[in-house]
C-alpha cells in the first residue's frame, strides 16, 4: 500500500513542482481520469487488489485536498 505513494513522482514534471492552489486530479499524468479508471480496474483481480486499493486511497486523499483548497 505504501507503493501507492509512488504516483506522486509525476509532480516532478510540473512547473512549479508544488503549488498549494493547484488540484492534482486531472493535472498530473498519473492523476488523470484515465489513470483513475485503470486504478479502479486494478481492484477487480485478486492479484492486483492491494495495489489498486493503495492507488484509489491515494486518489481519494488527493480529491479531498481539492475540495478544501483556498
Amino acid at each position: 500500500m505504501v507503493l501507492g505513494m509512488l504516483i506522486d513522482f509525476d509532480h516532478l514534471l510540473a512547473t512549479p513542482i508544488f503549488d498549494s492552489n493547484r488540484c492534482s486530479i486531472n493535472f498530473h499524468p498519473l492523476h488523470s481520469y484515465y489513470a483513475i479508471v485503470v486504478y479502479l480496474l486494478l481492484l477487480l483481480p485478486k492479484q492486483t487488489r492491494l495495489i489498486g486499493l493503495g492507488l484509489v486511497i491515494h486518489i481519494i486523499a488527493d480529491s479531498v485536498d481539492c475540495l478544501f483548497m483556498t
